[in-house]
């Protein structure tokens, strides 16, 4: 694959994206976390800080040529040759998590604090509108995507694990919803969820109307499978989807949690007090949910 690198100067080099994020909040808030009854509270950063690094790479999906943009975030002391492989984490919205929230720079600060092992994180920008909800509207043709060409390829480019019970699939708002959809589909692939402000109000195949809540509808009428869960929703998103005619983000939030507890999946569930459906919001409890689903005890 092509492995692109914008000057220097560019606004788009990753070294500068992560310079504007790390401006834009305070060094405190992306420094050392203290994880404590299921909230962050800052620490003061840590001075010298290895930081890991980010590549960015095209990647064109067979079929539909479709192009997209994927950074890919290594630790601090990666090998390619180490005969332990290191954890995964795939990421939804890649641009928003190299912008407004830092991720590689949350991941630099919770492995300095010993608090995650050191894992590989790719990041898919999944674009805006209609391309983005191509992909993550629940669409049974981007879980054929991630599974048979873009897992394929990250595991032949990096050294990550195979195993699911050390993968993550995140995302926010349409992005936690294609999380728990990909990781209910593909569980051999995938054996953790972090979804912040999942959509789960959506139906099938990108559908915004009745029957609503497929992912629901899924965990429902499926086996269990071998998934953990972490679910972050606002207490402010009550407002109903496609102009109140459908449900809204909380209580589908609510919804496919008692689905997923009667079931017997392990599901940590947070409504986070003034949430709203914003970045501001995901990216303080992003952490949390990285330690929850990968941390070191």
């Amino acid at each position: 694959m092509l492995q692109v690198t914008h000057p220097t100067g560019s606004p788009l080099a990753p070294s500068n994206l992560l310079r504007r994020a790390a401006r834009a909040f305070p060094q405190a808030l992306i420094g050392l976390l203290v994880i404590s009854a299921g909230h962050t509270a800052p620490a003061p950063a840590h001075p010298a800080r290895a930081a890991g690094r980010v590549a960015e790479h095209r990647l064109t999906q067979g079929g539909s040529r479709r192009t997209r943009q994927v950074w890919v975030y290594t630790p601090p002391g990666y090998s390619a040759r180490d005969s332990a492989a290191y954890d995964l984490l795939l990421v939804f919205d890649g641009g928003e998590y190299v912008s407004e929230i830092p991720l590689p720079a949350i991941l630099d600060s919770l492995l300095a604090a010993k608090r995650i092992p050191p894992m590989v994180a790719v990041l898919v920008d999944d674009s805006t509108s209609t391309p983005r909800l191509d992909d993550l509207a629940n669409h049974e043709s981007f879980v054929k995507y991630v599974g048979d060409e873009l897992m394929p390829w990250v595991r032949r480019g990096w050294n990550v694990t195979h195993d699911p019970h050390r993968t993550i699939i995140t995302g926010s708002s349409a992005g936690g919803l294609a999380s728990a959809f990909i990781a209910l589909r593909r569980p051999d692939l995938f054996g953790n969820v972090l979804s912040q402000s999942g959509a789960f109000w959506r139906g099938a195949e990108g559908s915004n109307g009745a029957p609503f809540e497929f992912v629901t509808t899924v965990a429902a009428s499926s086996a269990k499978r071998d998934v953990r869960f972490f679910l972050d929703v606002g207490s402010g998103e009550t407002r109903g989807a496609i102009g109140g005619t459908a449900p809204s983000i909380l209580e589908a939030n609510r919804r496919l949690r008692d689905v997923l507890r009667a079931k017997g999946y392990a599901v940590t569930y947070t409504e986070v007090q003034g949430g709203q459906h914003a970045p501001e919001f995901w990216r303080l409890r992003l952490p949390v949910g990285l330690v929850t689903l990968a941390g070191k005890t």
